[in-house]
């Protein structure tokens, strides 16, 4: 089954080196544009490509996928049987969807139809959710919102960060690929259609979510530091100068102080 695949991030890049791994035929891959990352602000090439020329697999780099008819030309010339899209970071016009024989399939690291769209495994960190997981689905024109073909689900500790959720669905995400490509070439993929009214919205992150609400329960400002964890990390003002807070833990103390104020150090 000849495969093209899009991604960029290192979820993405777990889920392309597995793939290549168990030697299916992924005759090119699309990623983001080199961009300037870390600290350096050097130019440097996404995780993704990174593991496709070091697999020799023809990497493409469109700046954008809606009204490129180069990149359209570019993705039918590879003739691929079977789109997988992981972390990309574009939607795909239907144009592209409509390509492959056997379909375009996206790995979500979540439920569906709960928390479509970015960052979906901080939010349900920061939400204070007990369970998660991964769905791969059919992708459709809308975001995520394709029937669903497998789910894998996972507690989520009460005290384990964003950053660890990650790894771990990371690795639930690169088996359930598998299984989903060895179903689709068999055919007997199942195909269920998620219930759109059950559905929720994610957002991306940003540093302005950073500073804790003291005025939260004891719960919500746990979530708050360890799904913030690898970033944009919680903060708190202490005594007039701005700290990062990478744990915290519960007591049965209590005092008369206003929230948020140091009883003791």
């Amino acid at each position: 089954m000849r495969i093209v695949f899009m991604g960029t991030p290192d979820f993405a890049a777990a889920h392309l080196k597995t793939i290549v791994e168990k030697v299916y035929d992924v005759v090119g891959v699309f990623t983001q544009p080199d961009k300037m990352r870390n600290r350096g602000m050097k130019i440097s090439a996404s995780p993704v490509k990174a593991v496709a020329e070091a697999a020799g697999i023809p990497v493409f780099q469109p700046d954008k996928l809606r009204g490129n008819d180069e990149a359209l030309v570019q993705f039918r010339a590879l003739e691929p049987e079977l789109l997988i899209v992981v972390a990309y970071g574009k939607i795909l016009p239907e144009s592209f969807l409509e390509v492959p024989v056997y379909g375009a399939v996206n790995v979500h690291a979540s439920l569906l139809p709960k928390y479509r769209g970015s960052a979906p495994i901080q939010w349900a960190v920061l939400n204070g959710e007990t369970v998660t997981g991964v769905s791969t689905m059919y992708m459709s024109p809308e975001l995520d919102a394709g029937d669903v073909i497998f789910q894998e689900e996972t507690a989520i500790g009460e005290f384990e960060t964003s950053g660890e959720l990650f790894d771990r669905l990371c690795e639930l995400g690169c088996k359930l690929i598998i299984k989903t490509i060895e179903a689709i070439a068999a055919g007997t993929a199942p195909r269920t259609e998620q219930n759109h009214a059950e559905a929720t919205f994610t957002t991306q992150l940003s540093k302005e979510m950073s500073p804790i609400d003291w005025n939260k329960t004891p719960r919500e400002i746990v979530k708050h530091i360890y799904g913030l964890q690898p970033w944009p990390v919680a903060t708190a003002n202490i005594a007039g100068e701005n700290f990062r807070i990478f744990a915290a833990e519960y007591t049965d103390s209590i005092t008369d102080k206003v929230p948020g104020k140091i009883v003791s150090a």
